[in-house]
């Protein structure tokens, strides 16, 4: 498959787990659904890793443990996201992740001194968080207001995780690596939430078919969109990711009646837009991710 069909399969993939994340909240706490989904991707890495000959040594246990909470922080507040708004909006929001790169970036330049920022960034951070505002105000409810809060938090922690994935990747850590440890950080993150807050639950046949789906689903994605990356141009692929806001809308009108406005659609173009700016800007994006982002 080439680039593009493998980005196009990636974004189908995670809106169809995101809509198996949806299903299985009315079962499961976030928690659970964390820990189960770091149990699938491990099994999956090891059986990966063992068929390619490689192993889960690593010299840079720090920056795995780094990596692994900011990743499981921002996919436990999105999974909670999804069970608490539209599915639509609860992507756009995560998707806001380059959008929250630029602001790191801009940040990160107004800390130094004599260090300028360019226009171009300054306006894309802007657009986006217009779009939010759009989405926002018609489509909340007063009850959804953590629900949002948590989707926008998940996506500045993704832009985080993203950072640190990039200086993984820079010091030689494999992909397969660098996703087994943020799952064993799953299984763990997943283990306490559940633990203190929620507890668990019984399980039904439905329930356990939604939990190995949404494991699954997510880690399949992952490579594929890792492939895509590899092989591919990535203005195209950074492009086709927004894809994934166009699957969750027709999963959440279709299946579970998600009311989508005029102003919410314009506000996911607006942040589709600004996403797909900033991948344009890339190697000035990719700036931010020596600002630090541990303690």
């Amino acid at each position: 498959m080439s680039a593009p069909l493998l980005m196009v399969a990636s974004t189908m993939l995670f809106a169809t787990m995101g809509m198996c994340v949806k299903f299985a909240a009315a079962e499961y706490s976030t928690g659970e659904i964390v820990f189960y989904r770091g149990m699938v991707g491990a099994a999956m890495m090891i059986m990966l890793t063992r068929a390619r000959r490689g192993s889960f040594r690593t010299s840079m246990p720090a920056m795995h443990f780094w990596r692994s909470l900011a990743g499981v922080s921002a996919l436990g507040l999105w999974f909670y996201a999804i069970g608490e708004l539209p599915l639509s909006t609860a992507f756009t929001l995560n998707y806001m992740a380059p959008i929250w790169m630029v602001v790191l970036l801009i940040g990160g330049s107004a800390l130094r001194r004599g260090a300028t920022v360019s226009t171009r960034l300054i306006w894309t951070a802007l657009v986006g968080f217009v779009g939010v505002m759009c989405i926002l105000q018609p489509t909340l409810q007063s009850d959804q207001l953590w629900g949002a809060l948590a989707g926008l938090l998940s996506g500045l922690l993704t832009a985080l995780a993203y950072m640190q994935v990039a200086a993984l990747g820079r010091a030689g850590e494999p992909e397969e690596r660098v996703v087994f440890y943020f799952s064993v950080g799953g299984i763990a993150g997943g283990a306490v939430g559940a633990s203190l807050f929620s507890g668990w639950h019984s399980h039904t046949v439905s329930g356990l078919g939604l939990l190995l789906a949404v494991g699954l689903l997510a880690t399949l994605a992952q490579l594929l969109m890792t492939r895509a990356y590899a092989t591919g141009r990535m203005l195209v692929n950074g492009s086709l990711q927004y894809l994934g806001i166009a699957w969750s809308y027709l999963y959440g009108v279709l299946l579970f009646d998600d009311p989508v406005t005029v102003v919410a659609l314009l506000g996911m173009g607006l942040i589709a837009v600004a996403g797909i700016a900033a991948v344009r800007l890339r190697p000035t994006v990719l700036a931010a991710s020596r600002i630090s982002t541990t303690p």
